[in-house]
């Protein structure tokens, strides 16, 4: 057979196969088609890989770089090849600095005056992204860039993060194209329930699982795709792991390292802090250390026994932050070695806001029951299970003074938004090639909304004018690129804060605030505004804020109060709303399960969090499931709703049926049936009844009555959790059984109506 009879059948084959798949190679033969159409973005000329890296609940004396006591050597490691910024700024708490930092616009304006799960239905505060803010992934990726994110995503609205969306305000609809982590506050870092892009599944079963190393992994396998595909095409990583937000887990191997550590104490810890920061030129040599506030103990006042139990709070927490950097950077490690690595821009910023103060006075290991009751556990019962603090027993969080010592040199923690130590965090830059001197320190004064316009100017992007048809929101950022080649004069500027009423206001080296809430009185009874006390601070001549000056210079306090006035309306800030744990509970967002009766459920659905779609069982209701014993007997759960720190579950135990209510794992309210299921059909149930002032709770089988008992408490289910027929998801809910004890026989439905 000739050359060329071989060339045309090959090339006959090649066109009708690529007429079946859709082959541009059909194309030649058939109708043309512009080549335009097929052409992707492609980004700017020497535009650099980005990853962009922000921790969660660190402050600003915690880094060992930033004079801190806890080992952090990859952030160590990136500011000597790179640049350390001592005077960057954060919002106070998570979901409003993470849409900042994503659109580099004021967080009001982007809807995100509070945290997600506390919206409300006002201009500012809605909770809602709004499509006039593109994110800087969707505009790098329609500038030919590859986007991920790995991580806590905290800016969808709970009515929206259910397993069936919608799915616009997610990650992949928010311009990331790839995304693996979890959504909401906070996760179990040993259980947690995660999303592959949109999907939920509960985390990997094998021993010694860590969501940390877990995301990290994720991120090395996703930029070895990359780099294997696309090796030319740069990439926008976001890694944004939960850590250090409470529950403070870690393995022992990095708990151990820190014993002893901090044995002398919250104030101790403080004053080595500020001679370290001040020996590595982090604060200047006249700066002061601010006074410990009147409502924190002095740590030479407590006694022999909570001095052990709040240093090893404080072990667990500084092993939790060099694991969770020693992960960052095995992946800041494979980008450098792969196609593009010495082009690869690192930002990484140590904290969402400042140190997280809401554990309480005491710190808690039941930090959900404390939150929502107002109450800590007593010390004796803390001490009992301190054992427990990091491991998967545990729901911790360390006491509120550690997160001001851990805020060192500033006043107050998160949630403060109106003082240092709430708002300004660590941040380093590293791209080599293109910084002029590493290891120096940078003292422009930025903000969190100054990230993205950095991004789009030194990749050489305009920022949109429109995004789908929808005009864009002015930027508010001011990039400050030009800080990578050297010092440079500080430019005008003006910002204002404002977190759950606590108001700041910065303009030209002035500073002036009003603190209205103590952060871990969730229960405060609120208070009008005029009652709160403004502060005057000159942060050019007090790099600490340590010296108020209102009382000296009333006027320039006026002028500042007046500018926060209109700073605020210009972006919609105004009118304040209050948060409180009861306006929380308020039942004003939109729900998927509200005003529903009933709800039915089967084998193999994905797991819903608990937050998140399920209905709320908090009065009376059934939940009634159809199964089939085989004859050898069967054992495991028929459903769950929570974790270990709170929710419901009904298994089959050893034969018999069993009805377990976790209130916040302090109460354990079990029912259990008097007698073993025999085999084959059947259909059980739990009934909760109001009677005589209390709410029983009955088992049945078929019907019939098996087994009852009082079930006072009906506890919501937390962020750590979630629903699953079949089997539990995330931690144990009940003490009867370990693992996720999958059914062992089949279910056809369960049914909940209420």
């Amino acid at each position: 057979m000739g050359s060329r009879r071989l060339r045309t059948m090959a090339g006959g084959m090649a066109i009708a196969l690529g007429a079946m798949m859709g082959s541009p190679l059909a194309a030649q033969d058939a109708a043309p088609q512009a080549v335009a159409d097929w052409k992707q973005p492609e980004a700017p000329k020497n535009a650099p890989n980005v990853i962009l890296i922000l921790l969660d609940d660190v402050g600003f004396g915690a880094a060992s770089s930033f004079g801190g006591p806890i080992a952090t050597p990859v952030f160590d490691q990136l500011a000597g090849e790179g640049l350390r910024y001592n005077r960057f700024h954060t919002t106070a708490v998570c979901s409003p600095t993470r849409a900042a930092l994503l659109t580099g616009r004021n967080q009001h304006r982007v809807q995100f005056g509070n945290v997600s799960g506390q919206e409300k239905p006002v201009d500012g505060y809605n909770g809602i992204w709004p499509r006039s803010a593109a994110s800087v992934a969707r505009v790098l990726k329609d500038n030919g860039y590859s986007t991920s994110a790995f991580g806590k995503w905290h800016n969808t609205p709970n009515w929206e993060a259910s397993p069936v969306g919608p799915f616009d305000r997610w990650p992949t609809g928010l311009g990331f194209e790839y995304f693996y982590g979890f959504m909401g506050g906070e996760a179990d870092q040993w259980q947690p329930i995660l999303y592959r892009n949109t999907v939920s599944q509960t985390a990997p079963e094998k021993p010694g699982y860590h969501i940390n190393t877990d995301m990290a992994d994720d991120a090395i396998n996703w930029l070895h795709t990359h780099q294997s595909l696309a090796p030319g095409k740069p990439y926008f990583l976001y890694f944004a792991p939960g850590a250090t937000h409470a529950p403070h887990q870690v393995g022992p191997e990095w708990i151990a390292k820190y014993r002893g550590k901090f044995d002398g104490g919250w104030d101790a810890m403080r004053k080595l802090t500020f001679a370290r920061q001040k020996k590595l030129g982090i604060i200047p040599k006249h700066a002061k250390l601010t006074e410990r506030p009147a409502e924190l103990p002095a740590w030479d006042a407590m006694s022999t026994d909570a001095k052990r139990l709040y240093a090893r709070q404080m072990e667990v927490y500084a092993a939790f932050l060099e694991q969770t950097d020693y992960e960052v950077g095995r992946m800041i490690a494979e980008a450098r070695k792969g196609p593009g690595g010495d082009n690869t821009l690192v930002i990484y910023i140590m904290g969402d806001n400042g140190a997280s103060a809401e554990g309480g006075l005491d710190g808690s290991d039941r930090n959900l029951f404390d939150m929502i009751t107002g109450k800590g556990q007593p010390l004796d019962q803390q001490l009992a299970r301190m054992g427990d603090l990091g491991g998967d027993k545990a729901d911790n969080h360390f006491a509120s003074a550690w997160a001001w010592a851990s805020d060192t040199p500033f006043q107050w923690t998160k949630q403060i938004a109106s003082h240092l130590g709430g708002v300004r965090n660590p941040m380093v830059v590293s791209w080599p090639g293109h910084i002029a001197k590493g290891g120096e320190i940078r003292s422009t004064w930025t903000h969190v909304i100054d990230v993205a316009p950095t991004l789009y100017e030194i990749i050489g992007i305009i920022p949109p004018q429109a995004v789908d048809g929808v005009d864009q929101m002015s930027i508010d950022g001011i990039s400050f690129a030009t800080s990578f080649k050297g010092a440079a004069p500080q430019a005008p500027r003006t910002q204002y804060f404002e977190m759950h009423a606590n108001r700041g206001i910065y303009s030209n080296g002035w500073m002036a605030g009003a603190r209205h809430h103590t952060p871990w009185l969730l229960h405060e009874a609120d208070k009008p505004l005029s009652a709160d006390k403004w502060e005057l601070y000159n942060l050019d001549q007090d790099f600490s804020q340590a010296t108020d000056l209102a009382a000296r210079n009333p006027e320039k306090l006026k002028e500042l109060q007046a500018l926060y006035e209109s700073e605020s309306a210009r972006n919609s800030a105004t009118p304040l709303t209050l948060q409180t744990m009861s306006s929380t509970l308020m039942n004003i967002q939109p729900s998927l399960e509200r005003g529903r009766k009933e709800f039915v459920f089967k084998r193999g659905g994905a797991p819903i969090p608990s937050l998140y779609g399920m209905p709320m069982l908090i009065g009376p209701h059934r939940i009634d499931a159809k199964i089939t014993v085989p004859a050898q007997g069967a054992q495991g759960v028929i459903a769950s709703n929570g974790a270990r720190d709170g929710g419901f579950t009904l298994y089959l135990k050893d034969g018999y049926l069993v009805y377990e209510n976790n209130f916040a794992d302090v109460r354990y309210d079990t029912i259990r049936s008097a007698a073993a299921l025999p085999a084959g059909p059947a259909e059980v149930s739990f009934v909760l009844a109001a009677e005589n002032g209390t709410q029983i709770g009955h088992l049945l089988v078929n019907g019939t009555e098996v087994g009852s008992g009082p079930v006072p408490r009906i506890f919501m289910p937390s962020y750590l959790g979630a629903f699953c027929v079949g089997q539990n998801c995330g931690t144990p809910v009940g003490k009867g059984y370990t693992g996720r004890f999958p059914f062992t026989g089949d279910i056809e439905e369960v049914r909940i109506t209420r």
